[in-house]
């Protein structure tokens, strides 16, 4: 049973891991689509880069590293944050729930590489709710506190959020960059996570252009 669900972990990883875009994205151009109407930003004030990601996704295990030192340098109208994908598929709704569990605990940051290098690196088993528990407590966090606040309303509803917030802005695989509410990077052209983060600065030169005409 173990070796069965692990093949199926592993496949679907592959399959949902890519830097595809919507179906019509290849249509507009090979770097990035524009979503049509713009997403509402959580922070209107200013560009608002979104990374759609799962612990689960082999892909974002390695754009992770590179991410987070990009992430680290934004300058300040730029916000950054991650939305953990569902995909109404059991094992990445556990690892949504993992990650926003861990975000209210103010421990996201702290064990973010530690989650990747679990699954992807060390082989950790985290199938259910019980493993997953086992496993943080593993890394300092009590298990009960833990227990209760991933099944809370609060994660509960970050989860449905970030459904809500995938299928507005059209997400079919990770890992998945939006930029402002309105440009998804990705594309034919972009054959790397270095030109995935390029584009990416382009398209935040383009917002900020933008922003200031409309003023």
């Amino acid at each position: 049973m173990k070796k069965i669900l692990t093949t199926w972990v592993a496949t679907l990883g592959v399959a949902l891991s890519v830097f595809a875009l919507p179906t019509h994205a290849q249509q507009l151009g090979g770097d990035y689509t524009e979503i049509v109407p713009a997403l509402v930003a959580d922070a209107p004030d200013k560009i608002e880069v979104i990374e759609f990601f799962s612990y689960a996704c082999p892909h974002c295990n390695e754009l992770n590293p590179i991410l987070n030192q990009w992430a680290a340098k934004l300058p300040p109208d730029v916000a950054f944050r991650k939305v953990a994908v569902g995909f109404n598929t059991p094992f990445y709704q556990l690892m949504a729930k993992l990650y926003y569990s861990l975000d209210a605990l103010g421990e996201s940051k702290r064990l973010d590489e530690a989650v990747f290098k679990a699954i992807h690196s060390q082989g950790v088993k985290l199938i259910d709710e019980k493993s997953v528990t086992a496993w943080v407590t593993t890394q300092g966090i009590d298990g009960k506190k833990f227990g209760d606040t991933f099944s809370s309303f609060g994660v509960l509803n970050q989860a449905k959020r970030a459904d809500m917030l995938v299928q507005k802005a059209k997400i079919r695989g990770v890992p998945a960059l939006l930029v402002d509410g309105r440009y998804l990077v990705g594309g034919p052209n972009i054959k790397s996570n270095t030109d995935l983060l390029a584009v990416t600065d382009q398209l935040v030169a383009k917002a900020r252009a933008e922003r200031a005409a409309n003023k």
